[in-house]
């Protein structure tokens, strides 16, 4: 069995490499690739199936960062992220630093802090946002453990992560909230 360094190592060779990678993440199973690359972000919309027009959220390791991805970081988004005590998805508006097909026909993006370990580990170390959007053909349901996802996601994706294929306990997807101007703010998904 790989061991966590040993698959570290190979999904960053696969992102540096413009591939895309099937990974846990503090929710569900997630299709991944190098958030600032245009042509590996193509392939995810490709794989699953979906429009372009339906953006796709990024994962980062700290909020830090997030000021690096959007124009305006609002000070609500900052007690958000430090008061949820589940996984969040915050929309942004103003997005810039990532491939243009990842960025909403509004201009936002949407951004998630994790905390799993690998996902974590993986942001930390590979210094680019990665795309995280649920493995699963758009429309379909999403899979709550590996065991559930499609054979046909699993033949399209470059590196699959073995760490943690064994979990049987079923995860749900984040809470998104979108910001807008102001500090106003909705809730999209609870």
């Amino acid at each position: 069995m790989t061991d966590f360094k040993e698959d570290l190592q190979n999904t960053l060779k696969t992102l540096k490499s413009g591939g895309i990678i099937l990974y846990p993440t503090d929710t569900i199973w997630g299709l991944g690739c190098d958030a600032t690359n245009e042509e590996a972000v193509k392939k995810i919309y490709e794989i699953k199936r979906r429009e372009d027009s339906k953006a796709l959220l990024l994962l980062t390791d700290m909020p830090g960062k997030i000021q690096n991805l959007v124009s305006e970081m609002p000070d609500i988004a900052w007690d958000l992220i430090e008061m949820s005590d589940s996984p969040l998805t915050i929309i942004y508006p103003g997005a810039k630093n990532i491939a243009k097909n990842l960025i909403a026909e509004d201009g936002s993006v949407g951004i998630r802090v994790t905390n799993e370990p690998f996902s974590k580990t993986l942001c930390e170390r590979f210094r680019i946002p990665i795309v995280s959007t649920s493995a699963n053909i758009s429309g379909e349901p999403s899979a709550k453990t590996f065991a559930e996802i499609s054979d046909e996601i699993k033949s399209k994706a470059d590196y699959i992560v073995k760490y943690r294929q064994d979990d049987t306990k079923g995860s749900e997807p984040s809470k998104i909230i979108k910001l807008g101007q102001g500090g106003l703010f909705k809730l999209i998904r609870g």
